[in-house]
């Protein structure tokens, strides 16, 4: 059993490294970077030449929960994540990012929150 998840880990790293080679953040056009656990997603836009985070939020943050409703599912909370970081970008004079969906296909929880960011004006 155990090698079964060794070698599901090291594909999932593979895959990671495959994106991160074509995707890299400038001053100009940060990367914006999803990751998702079993109930939450977060989201970061970062500036790899000085390598430090611009902005980030998540699913559990203090902002984003007060908006969550009882009856929203994952997707629609993602969705919510993605307009909050488009939100926060703006403020902060961010017009365009590079996405980069980590090793996740662009799917479902991954695929919301890129909407979102879309919807809250960020170009991609």
């Amino acid at each position: 059993m155990a090698d079964k998840n060794t070698k599901k880990a090291k594909r999932a790293v593979r895959r990671r490294r495959r994106v991160r080679g074509k995707v890299f953040g400038t001053a100009e056009c940060p990367r914006l970077t999803v990751a998702k656990s079993l109930n939450n997603i977060f989201v970061q836009i970062i500036d790899d030449e000085e390598g430090r985070t611009l902005i980030g939020t998540a699913s559990n943050a203090k902002d984003i929960k007060t908006e969550l409703k009882d009856d929203m599912s994952k997707v629609d909370v993602a969705k919510l994540v993605g307009q909050a970081i488009a939100r926060k970008a703006k403020e902060q004079g961010i017009e365009t990012v590079v996405f980069d969906r980590n090793m996740y296909l662009f799917h479902g929880r991954i695929k919301a929150v890129a909407e979102g960011a879309r919807e809250g004006g960020l170009k991609f």
